[in-house]
């Protein structure tokens, strides 16, 4: 057992398919108990029973949320706080492709795009919502899982309400989570709490790829491997984006502290409506 992972409780969100269900599946291996979220109820008890298989005994929880609904982000967040005393990881994971589902624009009732909710907001609202029970288990970890994949933000339609396109939708929401990931470290610092960002490996053999159209270049474990360094190794640091294992520079948005301003301003007004 890796001692630094061992008895350790980790959140993976959209750990029911490709990266996140090979995370929870290692984790618990590796002796982590390990919270399992997904909107499917059957897929996962699937990955319960991958990790029962695993681990020799049961050590996951199983959580369900649909995370382009904020409502549902916050009823994730009271079921993590009433169900642990402890948080030691936090890995924002979940997400949804260019292409998928289709790739055409969907707004929710507050009329934020579901690929800017889905890949940053959610992961926003719930970390926030998860840093006391994060700063009380510290030393712990954030880990956003973004991508190599970066345009910058329209504050003059963060939404997209004009000349749509879910790959430039996909983009700009995997931005914003390193914008996001920057800003947080910061204001960790001195807690025992850090916070990295990465694209754990490029198109990885997965359902968000293949719906794409696209040919696998990677294997899960691959990016899965890159994953875990920031989860469990030594000398990471924090408030850094990594390609795979190395460090590397993000679209030059994520280092303007004003455009990191204005996201924090539109995450907090659109989070505010919940």
């Amino acid at each position: 057992m890796n001692e630094r992972v061992g008895r350790r409780m980790v959140l993976v969100t959209g750990s029911t398919d490709g990266l996140g269900r090979w995370l929870a599946v290692r984790l618990a291996a590796d002796g982590a108990r390990v919270l399992v979220h997904g909107r499917s109820a059957e897929r996962a008890e699937d990955v319960r029973r991958a990790v029962r298989e695993a681990a020799g005994e049961d050590r996951a929880e199983i959580l369900l949320a649909d995370l382009s609904d904020l409502g549902q982000v916050d009823r994730l967040a009271d079921e993590v706080l009433a169900r642990t005393d402890r948080l030691d990881v936090l890995v924002n994971n979940a997400g949804i492709g260019a292409a998928s589902p289709g790739g055409a624009r969907e707004v929710d009732e507050r009329g934020v795009e579901r690929r800017f909710a889905v890949n940053y907001l959610a992961g926003y609202r719930l970390t926030h919502r998860l840093l006391p029970l994060l700063t009380a288990s510290a030393p712990s970890r954030i880990v956003n899982v973004s991508s190599a994949g970066q345009q910058a933000i329209d504050f003059a339609d963060p939404m997209m309400t004009k000349g749509y396109d879910g790959g430039r939708a996909y983009t700009q929401s995997k931005l914003a989570q390193i914008m996001f990931t920057f800003d947080l470290a910061r204001s960790l610092e001195g807690t025992g709490v850090t916070a990295n960002a990465l694209h754990p490996a490029t198109y990885m053999d997965t359902t968000m790829v293949r719906e794409g159209g696209i040919a696998p270049w990677s294997s899960v474990r691959e990016g899965g491997e890159a994953t875990l360094r920031l989860i469990d190794g030594t000398d990471i640091g924090t408030g850094r984006y990594f390609n795979g294992t190395r460090e590397a520079r993000a679209d030059r948005q994520a280092y303007d502290a004003d455009a990191r301003r204005r996201l924090r301003e539109l995450s907090e007004e659109l989070t505010a409506r919940v």
